[in-house]
């Protein structure tokens, strides 16, 4: 599932060629796409038409478009990208894809913007927004580490409160939004810390270095265009991200430690799998009672 980088690249890609165009048509392509909008496809189409994208915006891994409509209401439209939704920013006669969900066309005749998913997990919804112009269905997401709203040390405080796994802390996205599970894995492997580690066994300059090392390692993966390990995860112009080449620890089960030469081990956490280095990362010790 995408993460902050890649959904940031999406975004960034959806402000520079949908903001300030207004909304001609929108056309959903089955029930599954609004399955989320409770009102069905055809009541989303029609509270679309006629609207101007005035921001392209994101908070962790949630993208949306606030739109105006002609009264001057403000809407959140959502996009759940899910495993391998696609936005893409193509013109009016590239012929349509096969698993095309999702078509914009906009009044000034130019490019159409295109929703495809292959998996259909993904699809889009309206939502009310809050004075901060979040949705309010996911206003109780936490802000990521690239707000201007995301206080470090307040994290830090809640993390260290916690007898849980600080690899599972990473994850809570009502704690810190954005990190997912290849960056988790990767902030680990900077920090050297075992995802399996409580929080409250760890001190707060190691916690803010964890996360440090989150916000830095998809910064550098932004820089890149996200990571993509297959077709599925594109930017607006159909282009891959080439991350997972700087990748350290997901993924690299076998493969040697680029720090130390040991062999990168692959373990089972929360229904996925973490990579880690058993010797910059030793598992925490087990206590008996």
């Amino acid at each position: 599932m995408p993460e902050l980088p890649e959904v940031e690249v999406v975004r960034r890609g959806l402000a520079d060629h949908v903001v300030g165009r207004t909304i001609a048509r929108a056309e959903f392509r089955g029930e599954r796409v609004a399955r989320r909008h409770l009102a069905g496809p055809l009541d989303l189409a029609a509270q679309l038409a006629g609207t101007t994208v005035e921001q392209a915006r994101r908070r962790g891994k949630y993208l949306w478009l606030v739109l105006r409509a002609p009264d001057g209401h403000r809407l959140g439209l959502i996009a759940h990208l899910g495993m391998s939704g696609q936005l893409l920013v193509e013109s009016t006669d590239a012929p349509h894809e096969k698993h095309l969900h999702a078509l914009f066309t906009f009044a000034d005749g130019g490019s159409e913007l295109r929703f495809v998913d292959q998996r259909t997990f993904g699809g889009m919804a309206l939502a009310e927004l809050t004075d901060d112009l979040v949705p309010e269905t996911i206003a109780h997401i936490a802000p990521d580490p690239f707000e201007a709203a995301y206080d470090q040390s307040a994290v830090v405080r809640r993390m260290k409160s916690r007898d849980s796994a600080v690899k599972r802390a990473l994850l809570d996205q009502t704690l810190v939004a954005g990190i997912g599970n290849i960056y988790a894995d990767e902030a680990l492997w900077r920090a050297r810390v075992h995802g399996e580690r409580l929080c409250s066994a760890l001190t707060k300059p190691t916690l803010a270095r964890v996360l440090d090392h989150a916000h830095d390692v998809m910064l550098a993966a932004l820089g890149e265009g996200g990571t993509s390990f297959d077709a599925l995860y594109v930017n607006v112009n159909g282009a891959s991200g080439y991350f997972d080449r700087s990748l350290h620890a997901y993924g690299q089960e076998g493969r040697p430690c680029d720090r130390c030469g040991t062999l990168i081990r692959r373990e089972a956490f929360m229904n996925r799998s973490s990579f880690s280095c058993p010797h910059c990362q030793p598992r925490p010790r087990v206590r008996r009672g």
